[in-house]
């Protein structure tokens, strides 16, 4: 079986589907897939911006995998062509090979070692923050009522995860000399280093919360820009930032919070870019309602149950629309984004045997 996987990981980490920048059409890697799965009825569906999705049915399935096919930029430290599978006695490298082609490659050998239900949704928009492709198959009458998502999680089930938000803030001033004693408090940037310092001590104040063995609440501020010169007092800037809360935690009134600590006179925008729900959604009631169907699942399908994990995943959507949803697939988040970018064979291995053994169950 591992034979296999390698060669379909060696096909689909020759395709370029770097996002961005989004270059990805119905073709290519798309083309690949149906080429693999004869046997299944296929859908391919193009939402603009490089977001395409493939959903593969065969039988009467109520359970859909869903594994995204877009990796993230290739960078100038990769030792050698990220496109080209290498693979050693213990790994195997390649751009995406674990975050998440080799999830793929695993889910085609099973299916092809197999002929009982099964699903599948491609999907090509997950590094984009700009789920088209899941909103869409959410969207029309799918009849799915389970929902599996590739990540690497070790090939554990991870039950809960923290959210995702991201935000642009705009910051306004009035331009004059540096010299003036109310460079202090006209200076956009001044007002946007204030507001971040109050931020850093509203974050360090959550260490306290606790959610499915997660702690304190996720922070980043990831850009800061503005201003002209060094004796001039800064007219403008812009402030990037992110957060990922517990599932514990509120979205709104984190944003309501956030945006109270600047000063009203400075701020001119406050704009939340991209928003991803916490795994498993809902209150806190609902959450664990859901949890316990997602345990459940993994029973269910003899999955090892793992940690709760701090990075997002998609599964929080299929969560949110009511699906009981997990995240499960090979590899270790560690080796994700990286150069040289890699998945172990054992774990491969372990994937595919076990996708393999849930497809031949009836």
């Amino acid at each position: 079986m591992l034979d296999v996987v390698l060669r379909h990981l060696e096909a689909l980490v020759s395709f370029d589907t770097r996002n961005p920048p989004r270059e990805i059409t119905t073709g290519g890697i798309f083309d690949y897939i149906r080429a693999q799965l004869p046997d299944f009825n296929i859908e391919v569906a193009d939402h603009g911006a490089g977001a395409v999705s493939l959903l593969a049915v065969r039988g009467q399935p109520r359970r859909v995998f869903n594994v995204h096919l877009d990796t993230v930029p290739s960078s100038p430290a990769w030792t050698a062509d990220p496109h080209t599978l290498r693979v050693t006695d213990d790994r195997a490298i390649g751009l995406g090979a674990c975050d998440i082609k080799g999830a793929a490659a695993g889910l085609i050998a099973a299916a092809q070692a197999t002929r009982g239900d099964a699903a599948f949704l491609f999907s090509s928009d997950e590094e984009a923050n700009d789920p088209r492709c899941i909103a869409a198959f959410l969207a029309k009458d799918h009849g799915f009522t389970q929902a599996i998502i590739a990540e690497p999680t070790r090939c554990e089930a991870v039950l809960a995860h923290r959210g995702i938000a991201a935000v642009r803030m705009a910051f306004k001033g009035q331009a004059g000399h540096a010299s003036g004693e109310n460079a202090l408090q006209l200076s956009a940037l001044h007002n946007a280093m204030r507001w971040g310092t109050a931020a850093l001590d509203f974050v360090d104040a959550q260490k306290h919360a606790r959610f499915g063995g997660l702690t304190g609440l996720r922070f980043n501020i990831g850009k800061v820009e503005g201003g002209i010169k060094a004796n001039m007092i800064a007219p403008s800037a812009e402030v990037r930032f992110g957060f990922r809360p517990l599932p514990s935690q509120e979205t709104d009134a984190l944003h309501d919070h956030f945006k109270s600590l600047a000063n009203p006179d400075a701020l001119a925008d406050y704009e939340p870019t991209f928003r991803g729900p916490s795994l498993p959604s809902g209150d806190m009631a609902r959450a664990e309602e859901r949890r316990l169907a997602a345990r459940d699942l993994a029973d269910e399908l003899g999955l090892p149950i793992g940690n709760a994990v701090d990075f997002w995943t998609e599964a929080s959507l299929f969560s949110a629309a009511g699906l009981t949803a997990l995240v499960f697939g090979p590899g270790d988040i560690a080796q994700a984004h990286t150069a040289d970018e890699w998945v172990s064979l054992d774990q491969l291995r372990q994937y595919a045997d076990t996708v393999q053994r849930i497809f031949a169950t009836p």
